[in-house]
């Protein structure tokens, strides 16, 4: 056998199995991912201050109300597309909601703003609830707070978004 038969042989040894360990390992590793967007059902949004929550959505049931600055209470119905929740679905694996931990609250006197925001799928659910004053990890309610108002923006652009259908 000649030197360079060797290294062939030698390199196909090393080369193929472990591409084959890398391919069978990530593939199952993909499959059994615990948060897919094809099993995805539903965002639920909730916004105020302390414990009472003015402004509610539910992708599901497609109900957003929320008071005015007359002090009314506004129901409406508010559908989000299935490119709006790809959006919010894919922000949120980018910023690492799946490991943010559930509660991030601050505020003692019940005087700042808080959020709870949940992620529903067929097999599991997420959810988190923060107020602004949360400053044990500023980096971490940063995120937070931009997972937030993205989910708020992609409400309020529906919302135009149908307003401007009718």
């Amino acid at each position: 056998m000649s030197n360079k038969s060797k290294k062939i042989f030698l390199a196909l040894s090393i080369v193929v199995p472990f591409l084959l360990y890398c391919v069978f390992y990530y593939s199952k590793m993909i499959s059994n991912a615990p948060y897919k967007y094809s099993e995805f059902t539903s965002i639920t949004l909730k916004a105020g201050l302390g414990g009472n929550y003015e402004k509610t959505f539910n992708s599901k049931t497609q109900d957003f109300q929320y008071v005015d600055v007359n002090d009314s209470l506004i129901k409406t119905k508010v559908r989000l597309n299935k490119d709006d929740l790809l959006f919010l679905h894919r922000k949120a694996a980018e910023l690492g909601f799946w490991d943010w931990p559930e509660q991030m609250i601050g505020d003692k006197t019940g005087k700042a703003p808080r959020y709870y925001l949940e992620y529903e799928y067929q097999r599991k659910k997420k959810f988190m609830e923060i107020d602004a004053e949360y400053n044990e990890n500023t980096k971490l309610r940063d995120a937070a707070l931009q997972l937030v108002k993205t989910v708020d923006q992609a409400i309020l652009d529906a919302q135009d978004r149908e307003s401007k259908a009718k």
